[in-house]
């Protein structure tokens, strides 16, 4: 093949057939309508930290291979954490930002990010992210939330493999709720029964949302929740209210709303993403306090519907060791990272060679603790 590599400041510079037609189209988060929702949204673009700069693959100017990239001016949003790393080449008198990310943006979800046919192409696409650093003055580049097959090529390719941890709930072809609840120690079992029966006597129902069950003043109660938490986070949220709109129009049947409603008003939700073999969850919020509400509509209602729908895992998003005692388990995710000065870039791989033992050793040691009866 004769390879090229085409940067776009605007997701809408790609036709979304094209884009999707790459392999991208199969994920929840890699698509052509959710990476341009945020967009157009205002999510991101400028005043945001997050500046598009997708890659684009052709041979003889086919589009092939897509990698979502941004210019970031910051690091929030991420959730793969460097600023350690920002404030160290500042004291030694460098320049962390801007870099370059490929990734998608407020998204701590594993997924495709170099969408190419072969690697060569993935291969093609991390030499373009080099070069750009290269030629524009940026630190380096950062691929977050990578596969593991990702990571392993990267690795080949010069690029430093990072290894993190999420909790997530793997489907054992569960009857039912219940079923899964057979395999916890006996203890665990009798907690979290007693958890959900104390969520659920708030006073209200619990309702899960799809597709055209959502509604316009759905999203609105939503958005008050959502504000919230982003407030409480971060400091102020990351997404627009036109964002959930953009969702509403293009998505909704890629979403699972779980809503708790007392005397007909929705007080608590949380948002779920769905993929082919997943449920993602996204974003949850309240306006009143009720104990264990946030357990029962972020973790166990998704649950709930992994078992209905026949889905293999639920991701619950980032950190959070709380979710173990829940059935989630940890599990290694993967980044990678190209760094420009070389004394930097020896500082990071010692810093990531040892970081990587000591997430192996915590994974191995929390899957022990976790909630299953032992054999």
């Amino acid at each position: 093949m004769s390879l090229a590599v085409t940067v776009h400041q605007r997701i809408a510079e790609i036709p979304a057939a094209d884009w999707d037609a790459t392999g991208a189209g199969a994920n929840p988060f890699t698509n052509h309508r959710f990476l341009a929702a945020l967009e157009d949204s205002g999510s991101v673009g400028e005043g945001t930290g997050w500046h598009p700069a997708h890659l684009g693959l052709r041979d003889e100017g086919k589009l092939r291979g897509v990698a979502p990239c941004y210019v970031k001016t910051n690091s929030q949003g991420e959730y793969i954490f460097d600023h350690a790393w920002a404030e160290a080449l500042h004291r030694a008198g460098g320049q962390y930002y801007p870099k370059l990310q490929c990734a998608v943006p407020f998204t701590p979800v594993t997924g495709p990010r170099l969408i190419a046919p072969d690697a060569e192409g993935q291969t093609a696409l991390l030499a373009a992210m080099a070069q750009l650093c290269q030629q524009n003055g940026l630190s380096g580049a950062h691929v977050t939330f990578c596969t593991e097959a990702e990571a392993a090529l990267g690795a080949q390719a010069g690029f430093l493999p990072r290894s993190t941890q999420q909790f997530h709930w793997e489907n054992d072809g569960y009857a039912d709720y219940d079923e899964f609840l057979a395999r916890l120690s006996s203890r665990k079992r009798k907690a979290l029964r007693k958890e959900r029966a104390r969520a659920q006597d708030f006073g209200g129902t619990i309702r899960q949302l799809r597709g055209d069950e959502i509604q316009p003043e759905h999203w609105d109660a939503f958005w008050t929740f959502y504000q919230d938490t982003g407030a409480r986070k971060w400091g102020r949220p990351y997404l627009t209210r036109a964002f959930f709109d953009r969702l509403h129009e293009t998505m909704r049947d890629d979403c699972l709303l779980v809503l708790a409603e007392r005397d007909g008003r929705p007080i608590a939700g949380a948002l779920n993403l769905l993929g082919p073999d997943a449920i993602f969850g996204r974003y949850w919020g309240a306006v009143e306090e009720h104990p264990f509400l946030h357990f029962e509509l972020c973790y166990h209602q998704a649950i709930d519907f992994a078992i209905a729908e026949g889905l293999a895992r639920v991701e619950a998003g980032a950190q959070g060791e709380h979710k173990l005692a829940r059935g989630y388990l940890p599990t290694e995710t993967h980044s990678l990272h190209w760094v420009a000065d070389p004394g930097f870039r020896r500082a990071i791989a010692d810093y990531l060679d040892r970081e990587r033992q000591a997430v192996g050793e915590e994974i191995e040691f929390l899957r022990d603790w976790g909630p299953f009866r032992r054999g």
